[in-house]
């Protein structure tokens, strides 16, 4: 009777064992194939393309050489397709666009997808000189008045010629146009020129492919997500730290975020906003070189301001524009004001003190802290906030500069 119980309770244990990884790997099957439909964005990219709806630099690679791939699922929203990917000798992210999953009631017949209207634009018929035109008023309603905008018209009219004619036709004009509708695509090319966001390496339709960075995020570790809920706060800082470089490197990284700051504030094409400066949207090349790898947290100053001037508000709490981007309210008016509380540098300075204090040398942490510290304390709404700015960035990176200029990292 004893071994009888025995056998029972371990058949019982080892049903029970299956069940629980079965409807696991259920759960784990559904999310996958809800969230990573790439067959779907290459068929739908591909049709368009054969069709002479689209054209590219990466279409021939992608539809009919199939020597640009699509490697393992990053995707973390079932209607933006994230996946590694290679193209010949080039390892890159590859994203894509589609529509939203629709769900059905069990019993109900499917419906077609519907997939929001793109590569209508230009018309058939549109001349070279349209649509830089559209191109122009396209970028002067995102940036603004600048000075600097044929320069960058003439970039992205380079990147549009993708088999490298010396012409755009219409199914390259409707790729390029579909992909500048996406602010990511618009952001990174205006600073990977800097050399602040990995390199646009091809396109097709509004699939493109962009370079890897391999130190990702900046802190080079992240929990997988199911954990992330259980790990205290507390343990998850010091295991970050655990996987980070040696001291002279995570100054060099740290260069790389001040000079980011620094070209966006007020720079060639107008100043932006970081509105989530989180350490998992940076990461950091082999040679220890700083990119900004999501550039949806970017935003253009003047569409900031745009967006924010509209917001009604009863407290400080409802004038927030993205994570971070906070400005005050106007109590009398019961508007938001326009100008953002914390600028981007004092955002830098609270995402660097943790990264870059541990492992000071010991004889300037003093002096590293106070201006860290200092940093954090800048205000956007300040009188003397050009001024200051300027003083402390230049203040931070002569610090960091004089300690590592002499080492093989700089």
């Amino acid at each position: 009777a004893r071994i009888s119980f025995v056998r029972v309770k371990y058949l019982f244990l080892t049903w029970l064992t299956v069940l629980v990884g079965s409807w696991v790997l259920y759960v784990q099957y559904s999310a996958y194939t809800e969230l990573c439909r790439g067959h779907e964005c290459k068929n739908a990219i591909c049709d368009k393309y054969r069709r002479g709806i689209i054209d590219g630099s990466a279409c021939s690679s992608l539809c009919e050489e199939e020597t640009l791939y699509l490697g393992r699922c990053l995707s973390t929203l079932p209607n933006n397709q994230v996946y590694t990917g290679g193209w010949g000798d080039h390892s890159g992210i590859i994203r894509c666009r589609l529509g939203e999953v629709v769900h059905y009631e069990l019993g109900e017949e499917p419906e077609p997808r519907r997939e929001p209207p793109v590569f209508d634009k230009p018309n058939r018929g549109t001349s070279v000189e349209k649509f830089k035109e559209m191109l122009f008023n396209h970028l002067k309603s995102k940036l603004g008045e600048n000075a600097n905008l044929p320069s960058l018209l003439g970039q992205i009219l380079s990147i549009a010629d993708g088999n490298r004619d010396g012409r755009v036709s219409l199914p390259e004009a409707r790729s390029t146009w579909a992909l500048l509708q996406m602010d990511e695509v618009l952001l990174s090319l205006l600073l990977q020129d800097r050399g602040h966001t990995p390199r646009f390496l091809g396109y097709c339709g509004d699939l493109y492919m962009t370079e890897r960075i391999p130190n990702a995020p900046l802190y080079g570790f992240s929990l997988p997500w199911p954990f992330v809920s259980w790990v205290p706060r507390g343990l998850q800082r010091t295991m970050d730290q655990w996987f980070t470089p040696s001291w002279p490197r995570k100054a060099k990284i740290s260069m790389g975020m001040l000079e980011l700051v620094e070209d966006i504030f007020h720079g060639t094409y107008g100043s932006f906003l970081i509105c989530d400066l989180a350490a998992l949207h940076f990461s950091y090349t082999d040679r220890h070189e700083l990119r900004l790898t999501n550039t949806q947290v970017v935003v253009p100053e003047e569409e900031f301001r745009r967006t924010i001037r509209v917001l009604k508000c009863e407290t400080d709490a409802d004038c927030v524009y993205g994570v971070d981007c906070q400005t005050s309210c106007d109590r009398s008016e019961k508007r938001c004001r326009e100008e953002p509380v914390q600028p981007n540098l004092a955002k830098a300075c609270s995402v660097l003190k943790d990264y870059i204090l541990r492992g000071v040398p010991s004889e300037m942490r003093e002096e590293l802290e106070r201006q860290l510290y200092a940093c954090m304390a800048l205000r956007g709404n300040a009188g003397q906030m050009n001024m200051e700015h300027s003083l402390i960035l230049n203040n931070l990176k002569a610090l960091l500069w004089k300690r590592i200029s002499h080492t093989k990292d700089s």
